[in-house]
């Protein structure tokens, strides 16, 4: 939730939404500031006289350079899921403060910067602190154990379309185009995951959607909501730790030290399945993520050197040609690729 520039209310209908829901007065002086950092929503911190809060509008296009359209419904999910995580570990989102679903738009608590640094910030800034990543792993493991095998949240995150348009299609179907060789590969990846439906999934569990709060970690921008695999949240919250760690060498045992204790964490939560069962299907959509945030729809922005993006395409492609079993050997496998990659001796993180 980091500014970007202080403007007057972009749209008469969001102050709109302000007063019809009675967040602000009317007449009342408002400052919109947009919060950098998402492509998916238009994001603002609205000031009032003695007061703040944040409102939060999905776009029907997101802000990257692939053509990406997605249903602006999954505000209303994201919403929905808020409330889910909001009635089992409250500590772990926002206050939630109104919802228009109509117009894809809620307001909810604005969390200062100050007392709630963003995940991704520190982690690329070398504040690399394992009880975080444990305490996320724990976190996100609890909230499934809470929804896995409740047929009301099912029915009411059926959302196979909205997860199938901002996940399966520009993760594993757009890298499967650019690698014909492992097409088949990536394919059945995308198969299993849309058909298995066991809990509560919120989808973009990303260090740069994680607030370090004083209470523990606060997830944000749960558009991606669905009732699916748990796997899948898991392994892409890894896969973005093991990405930092291939371009932070001076931070690079730490990042993977936080991976395996985010794995470790979440997998002693899981109760609603055999614990090698959900490990094998992570551990098998990881190198798939991996190879997706280099050649799917929404490159990450740090992988910058073209050596670095090379070893991705290698380790996660020989890992998907012969799957590891669990996380940890997944771990194991990129580790001592590593181990091979000379390192400039400084870290680049932008």
């Amino acid at each position: 939730m980091s500014p970007a520039s202080v403007q007057a209310c972009p749209d008469p209908a969001l102050s709109g939404f302000l007063t019809a829901h009675e967040l602000a007065r009317p007449g009342e002086s408002a400052r919109w500031t947009p919060l950098a950092g998402g492509v998916s929503s238009d994001l603002w911190r609205v000031d009032l006289p003695g007061r703040s809060l944040c409102v939060k509008r999905a776009l029907a296009r997101l802000k990257v350079a692939a053509d990406w359209q997605a249903p602006v419904s999954r505000n209303a999910y994201e919403w929905a899921w808020m409330r889910f995580a909001s009635r089992h570990r409250p500590e772990t989102v926002p206050e939630l403060l109104a919802h228009d679903p109509g117009a894809g738009l809620f307001a909810m608590a604005y969390l200062p910067p100050e007392r709630y640094p963003v995940w991704k910030a520190q982690l690329l800034h070398g504040e690399v602190d394992v009880t975080t990543a444990a305490a996320v792993g724990e976190a996100l493991g609890m909230l499934h154990a809470a929804s896995a095998g409740d047929a009301s949240l099912a029915a009411e995150f059926a959302t196979d379309d909205n997860f199938h348009a901002l996940r399966i299609e520009p993760y594993l179907l757009a890298t499967a185009a650019a690698h014909p060789a492992l097409s088949d590969i990536l394919h059945s990846l995308a198969e299993r995951t849309t058909a298995t439906h066991l809990a509560l999934v919120h989808g973009d569990v990303s260090p740069k959607n994680i607030l370090v709060g004083p209470s523990g970690p606060v997830l944000l921008d749960a558009e991606c909501a669905w009732y699916g695999d748990p796997a899948f949240d898991l392994a892409f919250c890894v896969n973005h730790l093991l990405l930092k760690s291939l371009v932070l060498p001076r931070h690079r045992a730490g990042l993977l030290r936080s991976a395996r204790t985010l794995a470790e964490a979440y997998v002693r939560c899981v109760d609603w399945e055999p614990r090698p069962a959900v490990e094998a299907r992570a551990a098998s959509l990881l190198p798939a993520l991996l190879l997706a945030r280099v050649d799917g729809k929404s490159p990450v922005e740090y992988l910058t050197e073209d050596r670095h993006r090379l070893f991705v395409r290698t380790v996660a492609s020989a890992l998907l040609r012969a799957p590891a079993p669990t996380v940890e050997d997944v771990l194991d496998a990129w580790t001592t690729a590593l181990t091979t990659l000379t390192d400039p001796g400084t870290d680049r993180p932008d």
